[in-house]
């Protein structure tokens, strides 16, 4: 039977099971107080002692040393637990997965092993300074889970500076000492969960802070040593854990930086082909004279997207990827802009789309030639597929200059051809027929001419873009200012009107165009007709239309076609008429057209004009006194129908012009 001190009585048994003795009772209290100190008081410990007949001194000093043993159990049985949460922590940390659920186990058992009310970590951020709480346990109001404390502000940041544990025993007076109160959100926080105690430890790595993990309580509380160390501890994981997330975000990027790099690489050398391919084909198409259909389908072939080459008129030239957007076939204003620009930086220009989106302007030597459109594709067009639309540019751009050497050489042969053709000298037009036919020209069918009145800078764009729209066996070439057009009226298919509308498009300038008559066998007198038509057409200063030579032979036969003369005769003969009627509002120049058309006949004016003969007979006294008494004798009769007649034609043609 033993008396345990707080008034319980323990009946001890022998293994046999019959009652102990008194002094194998004490025995077995003494060894329980050194296995379990919960099982044995110190009062207990004195009595056994006094039991086995140990003295009173003798007894105290043993009381002592079994109480030193107690303590030293305990604090040895509270390590062990310690290191065994310290060692499950960094097997989790050996087989880290989810650094948010390890920092997040980690501030569980700092909370949990220190017997603390809360436990938290802070997370450093060097670009703020800040330190923003990212995990917490215990924590009962939410602006604590979302705490930010800023620099220089509460015992985080003296933490941060020192890099060195601290703990406070009572906030409010660290508060009051380190004016805490002017941080609203970290003293709001503090106060609103409760605090009184804080501690906490940094979280180094070298030189630099991590973080801070803290522990706090809600009454007044002095941490020991060993609270400190095993908070330490944890946070050295937690260090472990936060650079390892850092490693691994950072090998994530490097990664994806890798990737990023291989992926760029991989399109750069692709592009790299292409451009090569097309290179290659490019040079081949100029070697083989292709033209400008083999580089529209090479970009289109190494592109994947369609491509349409318009020349300086704007016109399609050549055209592969079908189908085409309309916008590539005829420019819009944002497209016509990208071209501008091109043509004068050099470069390609990317346009948003979604029909072109992108434009390479064709140049050589400050020339435009036109530009070189493509339209969406499947990928987007690198730095290396742009410079491959610039030397596909060049390409065309040398292509036309090719070819307009090759042009320029076949329009010097053809207009000498019509000069000798159109010359009435037989010293030239010896081998005309030898010439002819090596052109593929068939001289006895040319029934049929035009001849066009173009400014003189204008003429050979003119004589290109009438070669473009004639067939093979016409001839068309410059000869005395003017370009001429010798064809066959049954091959030809030449629309007087269009052919004129599509030239002045190209030259972007307004021109005449006579058509004289059958000119079978007669080719000299057609142009000589022609010629003066064209020249009546400049002196009466009409222009942009598309005149039959049978409306003007008898002018065009007897004037003088110089505009100063011709203007100064209009004036001589009817230019008193028509200041008359410009002073006083009447039309006495339509009363002496009629006149004039009446042969003279006051009665047959009257009629064509519905009014009396009296009338009219007073007007004709004022053109006696407009004209003088003669005009109506013969010679001045003549020169006065000729030029109402012509300043009627004048009115006419610009009627039908505008």
């Amino acid at each position: 039977m033993l008396d345990t001190g707080d008034g319980r009585i323990v009946v001890r048994t022998s293994e046999e099971g019959g009652p102990m003795t008194a002094e194998t009772d004490s025995i077995a209290a003494l060894l329980d107080a050194a296995y379990d100190p919960d099982l044995v008081e110190p009062t207990a410990v004195s009595r056994a002692l006094q039991n086995i007949g140990v003295s009173e001194l003798e007894s105290s000093d043993l009381v002592e040393r079994v109480g030193r043993s107690q303590r030293e159990l305990s604090r040895l049985r509270r390590r062990e637990h310690e290191l065994s949460a310290l060692f499950s922590s960094a097997r989790e940390l050996a087989e880290l997965r989810d650094s948010d659920a390890v920092l997040a186990r980690l501030v569980q058992r700092a909370h949990e092993m220190m017997g603390v009310d809360l436990a938290y970590l802070s997370e450093f951020e060097p670009d703020t300074l800040e330190l923003r709480v990212r995990v917490t346990s215990g924590a009962v109001s939410e602006s604590f889970r979302h705490l930010r404390v800023t620099p220089r502000h509460g015992l985080a940041s003296a933490i941060v500076e020192s890099r060195a544990p601290h703990w406070i025993a009572r906030y409010d007076d660290y508060a009051d000492e380190h004016n805490v109160r002017y941080a609203p959100p970290l003293h709001d926080a503090v106060s609103s969960e409760g605090l009184v105690s804080l501690l906490g430890v940094p979280m180094l790595s070298r030189d630099d802070v991590l973080g801070v993990l803290f522990v706090a309580t809600r009454e007044e509380t002095n941490f020991a040593p060993e609270q400190i160390s095993l908070l330490a501890a944890l946070a050295d994981h937690a260090s472990v854990t936060l650079q390892t997330t850092q490693l691994l975000a950072e090998s994530q990027r490097s990664a994806t930086e890798a990737r990023d790099a291989l992926a760029r690489l991989t399109e750069h050398l692709a592009e790299r082909d292409r451009s090569n391919t097309v290179h290659q084909e490019l040079v081949q198409t100029v070697l083989a004279g292709g033209g400008f259909g083999p580089v529209a389908e090479t970009l289109t072939s190494a592109l994947g997207r369609s491509v349409a080459i318009l020349d300086a008129q704007e016109q399609v030239i050549a055209a592969a990827g079908l189908p085409v957007a309309a916008t590539m076939l005829e420019p819009d204003e944002p497209t016509r802009v990208a071209i501008e620009d091109s043509r004068r930086s050099g470069h390609c220009v990317v346009l948003p789309g979604p029909d072109v989106r992108a434009v390479s302007a064709l140049t050589a030597g400050g020339r435009p030639f036109g530009a070189l459109l493509l339209g969406e594709g499947d990928f987007e067009l690198g730095s290396v597929d742009l410079r491959t639309i610039e030397r596909a540019a060049q390409v065309a751009a040398l292509l036309e200059l090719q070819q307009e050497a090759a042009s320029g050489a076949d329009h010097r042969v053809r207009s000498e051809l019509i000069a000798d053709l159109l010359d009435d000298v037989p010293e030239r037009r010896s081998d005309v027929e030898r010439r002819a036919r090596r052109l593929g020209v068939d001289l006895s069918s040319l029934d049929a001419m035009l001849l066009l009145s173009v400014p003189g800078d204008q003429q050979t764009a003119a004589a290109r873009t009438v070669a473009r729209q004639a067939d093979d066996h016409a001839l068309v070439g410059e000869y005395r200012g003017f370009v001429v057009v010798a064809h066959s009226a049954q091959r030809s298919t030449l629309d007087p009107d269009q052919l004129r509308t599509h030239v002045e498009s190209a030259i972007k300038h307004p021109i005449s165009l006579v058509v004289p008559r059958s000119v079978r066998g007669a080719l000299p007198d057609a142009f000589r007709a022609a010629m003066r038509t064209a020249r009546l057409l400049t002196a009466l200063e009409i222009t942009g239309i598309t005149a039959d030579i049978d409306d003007f032979l008898p002018y065009a036969a007897i004037l003088d076609t110089d505009a100063r003369a011709l203007n100064t005769f209009l004036r001589d003969t009817i230019g008193a008429v028509r200041d008359y009627d410009a002073d006083r509002g009447a039309d006495l120049l339509g009363t002496l057209r009629a006149f004039t058309r009446n042969n003279a006949s006051p009665t047959r004016t009257a009629r064509a004009l519905n009014f009396h003969t009296n009338t009219i007979l007073q007007r004709l006294d004022r053109l006696d006194h407009v004209l003088g008494a003669d005009w109506r004798d013969d010679e001045r009769m003549f020169r006065l129908s000729i030029a109402v007649r012509l300043d009627e034609l004048r009115e006419r043609l610009q009627s039908r012009r505008s």
